[in-house]
């Protein structure tokens, strides 16, 4: 499965927030938050119409993944 975005960052604080806006004006924030045992990512997204949420939420979840799998790979 692939995803191919194109977008705009609104907003980027070093180690603490990403925020984006997708070519189709929707919307995207990442917030990372410290934790003892590490960083949880929170991931928030506008819904698109043409995919039920839950594929969605679906796919946000792999990106999320791959990218846990990247920073633990490269520590």
């Amino acid at each position: 499965m692939g995803f191919d975005f194109e977008g705009t960052y609104t907003n980027v604080v070093p180690e603490r927030l990403i925020e984006y806006v997708l070519e189709d004006g929707r919307t995207v924030s990442i917030v990372f938050e410290s934790q003892v045992d590490g960083v949880e990512v929170v991931e928030t997204f506008d819904a698109e119409d043409s995919n039920s949420a839950e594929m969605q939420k679906q796919g946000w979840q792999c990106i999320l993944d791959r990218f846990r799998a990247y920073v633990e790979a490269n520590k």
